[in-house]
């Protein structure tokens, strides 16, 4: 089929390669001329202009915009006037939920389907495949099918949905357990695909505060070989003898990716960068933030369901940008105050 993306960032672009690669045409632009150049020269068609873009589809138009959830409402303002009754728009960026039953509501009275597409996969989409979590109505999903089955790590539609569902006759064939095998799931009406992305990255932050926590009590496995300040200010090692070990922390994480219950992709990605430079010597420490943690708690707090790894994981993340600063600053004055403690140095 003959798709158009819009935004050509990292994701994006890859996405692309990955559907050219799958045999599908598409029509790519970007507001940097030469990020389109480059794709065009990968087998891309690339276009000038949004208006450009939408004139090179055939009716029903399929386009998908792949930009920061804080301009995709400006981008659907533009492509709105240049879209017609039947054509799709997809959101596969981290837009709220909330934003998406709008969108779908809103182009809805225009005739235009819309579908949110929660994709995660990252650098590495572009050879094993993106996750897609899929919320809209049945007969836009099945119109994508083909393409969401190539952009899935599966890279084809299950076998029983071929052929009905790339003529857009076989509506509810991703919603199948059949799909999900392959990587792409329709979750279900507007909003359900960025709802459960949302889930997805509150529990991304979670398994990767656990690692982080666990890899830095190793880190200071080896405490009792330093001597340590004798005063007031500092609570003593109990038994220094039981923390002796310089550990290779670059050797631990590998072995934990072989056989270990905790493996997993984000281990995986970890014993890379130790294996590279043990120190992380490349890196301050200051952990952002997208937003989806943020909704992932609002929609625990709403629903009554307690989610207290996730919350502290987040709030680890606001704490290694210096949020906390002030906070601290408040805890050593008020023990100077009480008991004349003097902040220590390092």
């Amino acid at each position: 089929m003959r798709i158009g993306m819009i935004g050509l960032g990292r994701m994006g672009a890859n996405m692309v390669r990955r559907l050219v690669k799958g045999g599908h045409e598409c029509v790519a632009y970007d507001r940097k001329p030469a990020t389109v150049a480059a794709l065009a020269a990968e087998g891309a068609h690339g276009a000038n202009s949004l208006a450009e873009l939408v004139r090179a589809l055939p009716a029903p138009r399929a386009v998908w915009i792949m930009v920061p959830a804080a301009i995709v409402d400006p981008v659907i303002g533009e492509l709105r006037p240049l879209l017609t009754k039947g054509d799709v728009l997809i959101d596969g960026g981290n837009s709220n939920y909330r934003d998406d039953i709008r969108r779908a509501d809103e182009l809805k009275a225009a005739g235009v389907r819309y579908l949110d597409v929660g994709t995660s996969g990252g650098v590495l989409g572009l050879e094993q495949g993106f996750c897609l979590m899929i919320g809209g109505e049945p007969d836009a999903v099945a119109l994508l099918e083909p393409a969401l089955a190539t952009l899935a790590p599966g890279g084809r539609m299950p076998a029983a949905a071929r052929g009905g569902a790339a003529s857009g006759a076989a509506p509810g064939r991703a919603a199948s357990t059949a799909a999900a095998a392959l990587g792409y799931l329709h979750c279900g009406p507007p909003g359900a695909g960025h709802f459960v992305k949302m889930i997805h990255n509150g529990i991304e932050y979670g398994l990767m505060a656990a690692y982080a926590e666990g890899l830095n009590v190793l880190a200071h496995a080896d405490a009792g070989l330093s001597a340590a300040a004798a005063d007031a200010e500092t609570a003593p090692l109990a038994n220094p003898r039981f923390f002796q070990y310089r550990l290779d922390l670059a050797a631990i994480t590998e072995v934990w990716r072989h056989g270990s219950i905790i493996s997993s992709r984000l281990l995986d990605l970890t014993a890379e960068a130790l294996a590279r430079d043990e120190k992380l010597t490349a890196f301050g420490g200051r952990v952002s933030d997208s937003g989806e943690g943020r909704w992932t708690l609002e929609a625990a707090i709403e629903t009554g369901v307690p989610a207290p790894v996730l919350s502290a994981a987040l709030y680890s993340r606001f704490e290694s940008r210096g949020q906390a600063e002030f906070a601290n600053k408040v805890l050593s004055a008020m023990r100077l105050a009480f008991g004349g403690h003097a902040e220590k140095s390092g």
